[in-house]
């Protein structure tokens, strides 16, 4: 194939796309003339909208302030009484501003036409001056009446709201959950709100998956992770996956949300003076608190006088160590401790009665210390943040309710007496919007029922109350997000308070289940020893019927063997006898014992002589020269001879040492 010359390819250039040219590069436009743009003219277009958009933007603005003003003017001549001073004021004014604006605008409208703007207009200064000059002459300008209307209804809504918080509080309904006959310590629930976790004195921890029960409610799990000591705090990880779990032993553990261990805390050493050089807690633990920010830190207070802030990832020595002072400085015990809102703070009551709050970075001294909080020798069960985090509420021993501002700690803001409380554990806590604060009564058995008390965080006025049950209430928890509280008790029960229109998820959840049947137990013909961590070649299939176990058992050749017949006397048949399985034993049993008689040697020997003289091989051979001829000796009359004398003449012959060949020749 000849290649075409350069004339050619002009030519069919000149002419138009040639097809074959066309196939040959694999696409149909070859040839066209490409499109062009021309930029300058879509920059101008562009701009010349934008101008276009902000003038009438401009203009919708200045229409809309005009009609409001116009129409304030008209509502402040209605409601003020006309006088001559001040409708000329007014006159004057409403022509000034007709004026000014007039002005602003024609000037507004030269400048667009000579400058064209672009993007967002400037606030127009002329627009305000004519309402300061009104203000001026006649004072500020009452807001408008359909304004001051809105403004009284949402006050009063606000005031109804304000004046009846008890209508937000979830109490219509409630469960009860059993969780034993002892006192119900600790609660514990995780920030999604699915699952409930709770301790007691009787040492157990039970988790409650509100998803998962049924009407029975029942605990799905129940574990005692410190053995013999009761269980003070429960408290969920901010994330939810991990528990902390502080008990009356010196070392906290923190477990995860199936009840496995994660991590122990480490114990110190009770005989160094300084708590501050020992790793770990030497004394019993009062309570403990995760971090709200950071995950895996959390902190406990002992009876060792220290607050310490431990690592979940460093379980051998504490991340920091507090030691509370009185005010002479003096050693003194921690009863509560808690973390702030924002975790920046830490705060802990003592048994003198003052609470101390700590920068969570700086150990040396607290922040703030109120030495006279509560009575001194009444230990302080809990101390909690708002969530705003200024105000903070203590419950003591002596029968008090307090709320404190952090901002001015010098004297409490109020405070609420007569509240029994027997535990050293007793809660209080916030109301999710922050404008009710709660707390439990404790009571003797048989004398009453424990309550849970609503106070008014504003006024501190008891509000509401609960009656709970005939027995103490020791821990009390509103969760913000379920909007449901969760009480526990001192006679092993949990109780959860809903509404179904107020509160979301939670005991709503396991409320409509109905009650599943409880299965009937299958009847079994043997015992089974189970293994459940055995290896799988060890595990030994359960069989749902006998005669099919009975089948398989005859064709096994193992199981169908006769079984062997007990062993009686001598080992025989290649068994050991029964008693020894050793070779010694053996050859004692077989050969030093045998009871074979063999008291006659001569007789023994000669029972030989004809398969020797047969085959000579032994013995013969070594006679065959000095005694070819066998000659036996003659000792019958030797022996009648020998009859004859006493005993004590005869000599001592042993048959042994008979000379063979005395007996036998070639034998």
């Amino acid at each position: 194939m000849e290649r075409p010359g350069p004339s050619e390819v002009t030519g069919s250039d000149a002419s138009g796309p040639d097809p074959q040219l066309a196939v040959t590069m694999g696409f149909t436009g070859f040839g066209k003339k490409a499109r062009t743009f021309d930029l300058e003219a879509m920059f101008e277009q562009t701009r010349r909208t934008a101008v276009e958009r902000s003038r009438k933007t401009l203009e919708a603005r200045e229409k809309e302030e005009e009609m409001n003003r116009e129409k304030e003017l008209r509502r402040q001549n209605e409601d003020i009484e006309p006088t001559s001073s001040g409708s000329n004021v007014v006159r004057d004014c409403t022509q000034s501003s007709s004026s000014d604006t007039s002005s602003s605008e024609s000037e507004e409208s030269s400048d667009s036409s000579s400058d064209e703007l672009i993007g967002p207009p400037l606030p127009p200064k002329m627009v305000e001056e004519p309402v300061n000059r009104m203000e001026e002459a006649m004072g500020r300008l009452p807001p408008p009446l359909h304004e001051e209307e809105e403004d009284d209804d949402d006050d009063d809504g606000d005031s109804e709201e304000e004046e009846n918080p008890v209508q937000k509080i979830p109490d219509s309904h409630e469960i009860t959950l059993k969780h034993g006959t002892k006192t119900v310590s600790a609660l514990g629930l995780d920030p999604s709100g699915a699952r409930l976790v709770t301790g007691g004195y009787d040492y157990d921890v039970k988790f409650w998956d509100f998803a998962g029960m049924d009407a029975s409610f029942k605990a799905f799990r129940s574990l005692q992770p410190c053995e013999c000591h009761q269980i003070k705090s429960l408290q969920y990880s901010n994330t939810g996956d991990m528990i902390l779990v502080v008990s009356g032993s010196s070392q906290a553990k923190v477990i995860d949300r199936d009840g496995f261990e994660v991590m122990e805390c480490i114990k110190g050493d009770q005989y160094i003076v300084d708590m501050a050089n020992t790793k770990g807690h030497t004394a019993m633990l009062h309570t403990g608190s995760w971090h709200p920010k950071i995950k895996g830190e959390f902190m406990t207070c002992s009876n060792d006088a220290t607050v310490r802030t431990w690592e979940v990832e460093n379980p051998k020595k504490q991340r920091s160590v507090f030691k509370p002072r009185t005010m002479q400085g003096k050693k003194v015990v921690p009863t509560t401790c808690t973390y702030s809102r924002d975790g920046n703070l830490i705060a802990a009551a003592c048994q003198n009665g003052s609470i101390q709050i700590w920068d969570r970075n700086l150990t040396v001294h607290p922040k703030f210390h109120y030495k006279q909080a509560h009575d001194p020798g009444t230990d302080t069960s809990c101390v909690a943040f708002s969530y705003d985090g200024n105000v903070l509420a203590s419950r003591g021993g002596d029968d008090t309710l307090k709320l404190w501002d952090i901002r001015q700690f010098n004297k409490p803001l109020f405070s609420a007496s007569g509240l029994p409380t027997m535990f050293p554990m007793t809660d209080c806590c916030f109301s999710p919007d922050d404008k009710l604060v709660v707390t439990g009564t404790s009571v003797q058995r048989g004398c009453g029922s424990g309550k849970l008390v609503f106070f008014e965080r504003r006024t501190f006025q008891k509000v509401y109350e609960i009656d709970i049950t005939d027995a103490s209430v020791v821990r009390c928890l509103w969760h913000p997000k379920l909007n449901q509280i969760m009480v526990g008790t001192g006679n092993g029960l949990a109780k959860v308070y809903y509404d179904p229109n107020k509160s979301q998820r939670g005991a709503k959840l396991c409320v409509v289940k109905t009650q599943r049947k409880a299965k009937q137990a299958e009847t079994l013909t043997q015992d089974y020893i189970i293994t459940p961590h055995a290896l799988p070649m060890f595990r030994e299939p359960r069989q749902r019927s006998t005669r099919k176990q009975l089948e398989k058992d005859r064709l096994d050749p193992l199981k169908s063997h006769k079984p062997e017949p007990p062993v009686a006397g001598p080992g025989r048949g290649g068994r050991v006898g029964t008693h020894g399985g050793t070779l010694s034993s053996y050859i004692v049993k077989n050969i030093a014992l045998d009871k074979t008689d063999d008291s006659n040697p001569r007789e023994a020997i000669l029972r030989h002589a004809k398969a020797a003289e047969d085959n000579p091989y032994w013995v013969s051979p070594a006679y065959s020269k000095t005694q070819p001829k066998t000659m036996f000796a003659q000792v019958e009359s030797d022996d009648e001879e020998a009859k004859n004398e006493p005993e004590w003449k005869k000599p001592p012959v042993h048959p042994i040492l008979f000379p063979c060949h005395l007996l036998i020749g070639d034998g």
